[in-house]
């Protein structure tokens, strides 16, 4: 059975009930390893042997924060910039992480339309995610389409809570080998995963 890490990174967790549903429903997934980077390095001091020795365990990465000026929080920069070393992650002799599978699960504030060529932010949220894109491909590992919580601000609780199960089932799919690639190739969002007959049994 695959094991899944989620690389969480929030500074103001307190303040995101999107954020804490997320965690709280992920949590109950069997196969899930939960890692809270500012609460383990509050000083931002990121232990770099630690965080391999977690990406060596797991098979599936997830990367999981606020969609902050179209990117993430600072934490998650500093430990793609600190723990994907070269020839560890990447370079001739960098296939430690080779064939796993990555992906973004975010909370953002704007609607999906808004993240339009037509809308607001100009482009869609799979433009702004290629730099996780790239990275994953320099580092052998599948890229796999974003889970994207949309228009939070103004989210009531049962539509959050709904979101939250939606997530966690996603996972527990994961985790039972229940999503193939030809599952997730075509789509925009792992949200539209929810479609399967596996996700709803």
């Amino acid at each position: 059975m695959p094991k899944i890490l989620i690389q969480f990174a929030h500074p103001t967790l307190s303040k995101s009930s999107v954020q804490k549903t997320m965690e709280s429903y992920c949590r109950t997934v069997k196969g899930v390893t939960f890692n809270d980077l500012y609460e383990n390095y509050p000083d931002l001091y990121i232990d770099v042997k630690k965080e391999q020795q977690l990406l060596l365990q797991h098979d599936i990465i997830v990367l999981q924060h606020p969609f902050y000026w179209y990117s993430s929080p600072p934490i998650m920069k500093q430990w793609l910039d600190l723990v994907l070393e070269y020839n560890w992650a990447y370079g001739p002799e960098g296939n430690r992480l080779a064939g796993k599978k990555i992906f973004n699960a975010l909370s953002c504030g704007g609607s999906k339309e808004a993240y339009k060529d037509t809308g607001y932010n100009r482009f869609p949220v799979n433009v702004y995610l290629l730099p996780f894109n790239q990275t994953a491909h320099l580092c052998k590992m599948e890229y796999l389409p974003p889970f994207v919580i949309h228009e939070t601000y103004s989210m009531k609780q049962q539509t959050i809570d709904d979101h939250g199960k939606q997530y966690a089932s996603i996972l527990k799919a994961f985790v039972n080998n229940e999503i193939q690639q030809e599952h997730y190739q075509h789509i925009e969002y792992l949200n539209e995963l929810h479609l399967l007959s596996a996700l709803n049994s």
